[in-house]
């Protein structure tokens, strides 16, 4: 067996713990302290690109269009939001903590083909919300893969997203039909009623953590009227 070797490590602002993060061979994983197993692993992914697939769908590739991605992770949501626009678009990712960001732009970033070298890429090193309350209507698609969807682990300002003043800031910054896609590790009915009353349409569909096998997770789709 090939050993785990530890390549950094990264404190979550806010007390909300230190990130692990080690190679394996050509596999990568992500660690949270104080929570049992991976909080991300590079060969499980499918369900963060279709979180882009299906938040993106609406977005025409003739069109110029801008999209916010909330959370670097391993780049594999950015990677597909990329996939999903024109040439002429610009994918916004937003990332917390440094070293992730540090952590993509050197060996990990081969995992998801390097989106941050793609010159549509623009980073935001700082809490995602400074982007979410402009009350500009900017984005198209606005994709959150924070924490571990509304009932967060690491973070605790992240509750603001999922609670209902945030996800009416949020509905502000999105242009007209504009879509909001939420990662979560599970459904969450209490949720979905806030979407609803927060103004959106909402639906939800099932993601596996790999192709047609693996965890399900949910995605929110949540459409501006």
């Amino acid at each position: 067996m090939i050993p785990w070797v530890r390549l950094g490590k990264a404190h979550i602002p806010n007390n909300g713990g230190e990130l692990t993060f080690s190679q394996r061979a050509e596999e990568f994983s992500i660690r949270l302290s104080g929570i049992r197993g991976e909080l991300m692993n590079s060969r499980v992914y499918n369900s963060e690109k279709e979180l882009s697939q299906m938040g993106c769908a609406h977005i025409k590739l003739t069109e110029t269009s801008k999209v916010l991605v909330g959370g670097l992770g391993m780049g594999y949501t950015l990677s597909e939001a990329l996939r999903m626009v024109s040439t002429s678009s610009q994918v916004t990712v937003a990332e917390l903590i440094p070293e992730v960001i540090e952590w993509n732009r050197g060996p990990l970033g081969n995992c998801a083909n390097n989106p941050l070298d793609d010159p549509r890429t623009k980073v935001h090193m700082g809490d995602v919300r400074e982007l979410l309350t402009t009350h500009q209507p900017t984005f198209d698609a606005i994709l959150l893969d924070i924490d571990n969807g509304p009932e967060g682990l690491t973070h605790s300002d992240n509750n603001w997203i999922y609670s209902l003043p945030g996800l009416r800031d949020i509905y502000t910054v999105l242009r007209p039909k504009g879509m909001l896609a939420i990662w979560s590790a599970g459904p969450d009915y209490l949720f979905t009623t806030r979407l609803k009353k927060a103004g959106y349409e909402v639906s939800t569909r099932i993601a596996r953590s790999r192709k047609g096998k693996g965890s399900k997770h949910t995605i929110f789709l949540a459409k501006k009227r």
